[in-house]
């Protein structure tokens, strides 16, 4: 299938596939709750058996050491982080372990996750997993056990690319077949243009892309799914407090989408390229895609001035400065 096909299963009825590389790492005991926190900066202590959340784990100085897909199952809570930041993200939890009844476990080898976007995502899960019911109507990171030929799994509802997304976790020789048995109901396999065109376009920023050790989530825009704004005290919350209450909220530059007017190869940006309004760098593409719905699309950090929809800046790309329009996110 052509990347245009696949962007449309995507947006039609389903396509499987990662926006990037996952791993998983369970924790277990009576204060793994309260225990994250005081980590994490949302309210893990109001989730329930069958619910979850988006947070980010913060410097002293409210910027991100990372972000993570967090599910509560009644028996363990289970962290989903950017592979690449596995072993940090392992060291810095057994770092901060002292008295508490909590156990930290590298579930990296043992669990393997089967990504599903689209309209049609929570039929075909329904369809080959047994013990599972009513998807389309879940809230987002709702989960769930079910099963799939006799073994366990566990569904959850993560959307990222403007349509119904759900991950399955299973153990890998599982997650193998699982993926063939969803490919044999004529389910897409995306390929990596397709998902980050619908990425792009959902606005949905990533960790390693448009997230980085040197963000604040405010400037990411992030704080409305990543933020509890009621919950008791975490690493960097005083920043979080501070620009919000103090400043109004007010960053040096906030995360954009943009519509690029190049077409041909030589006149899209490449990931870094420099946004200008006239003489003045106003900020940075983070992600480029083509879209085949909105041609050259990215996401960018710009000057706090520039972030209006409707905006024009200029964008370096191989061929000189090309014209580009700021747009909300999700884009249109």
């Amino acid at each position: 299938m052509t990347t245009q096909e696949i962007y449309r299963a995507l947006k039609e009825t389903a396509a499987i596939g990662a926006i990037a590389r996952r791993s998983s790492i369970g924790l277990t005991g009576a204060d793994r709750a309260s225990y994250l926190h005081g980590l994490l900066t949302n309210d893990i202590q109001a989730l329930a058996p069958g619910t979850g959340c988006y947070a980010a784990w913060l410097t002293p100085q409210g910027r991100m050491l990372t972000d993570m897909h967090i599910f509560e199952s009644g028996d363990m809570v289970l962290l989903d982080v950017p592979a690449d930041l596995l072993s940090a993200t392992l060291q810095r939890l057994d770092q901060f372990l002292f008295s508490e009844d909590v156990q930290i476990v590298d579930l990296s080898e043992t669990l393997a996750a089967v990504w599903l976007h689209g309209p049609a995502a929570g039929s075909v899960i329904e369809d080959v997993l047994t013990g599972i019911s009513g998807l389309a109507s879940w809230p987002e990171y709702h989960n769930a056990r079910a099963e799939f030929s006799g073994a366990p799994v566990v569904v959850a509802r993560v959307s990222q690319l403007g349509v119904p997304g759900f991950v399955v976790y299973a153990d890998p020789a599982h997650g193998t077949v699982l993926q063939s048995a969803m490919v044999e109901r004529e389910v897409a396999v995306a390929d990596p243009a397709a998902i980050e065109a619908a990425r792009i376009e959902a606005g949905y920023p990533l960790f390693g892309a448009d997230m980085t050790d040197e963000t604040i989530p405010l400037e990411a825009g992030i704080e409305d799914r990543a933020i509890s704004m009621t919950k008791g005290c975490y690493v960097g919350q005083e920043v979080i407090i501070r620009v919000l209450h103090r400043g109004q909220g007010r960053v040096a530059k906030r995360l954009v989408g943009l519509l690029i007017k190049g077409d041909e190869p030589a006149g899209v940006p490449a990931s870094g390229a420099r946004l200008f309004s006239e003489a003045r760098d106003v900020g940075g593409v983070t992600s480029v895609a083509g879209s085949p719905n909105l041609g050259a699309i990215a996401l960018g950090y710009v000057h706090r001035d520039f972030v209006a929809a409707g905006t024009q800046l200029e964008v370096e790309t191989p061929s000189g400065r090309v014209a580009t329009v700021v747009s909300d996110r999700p884009m249109r």
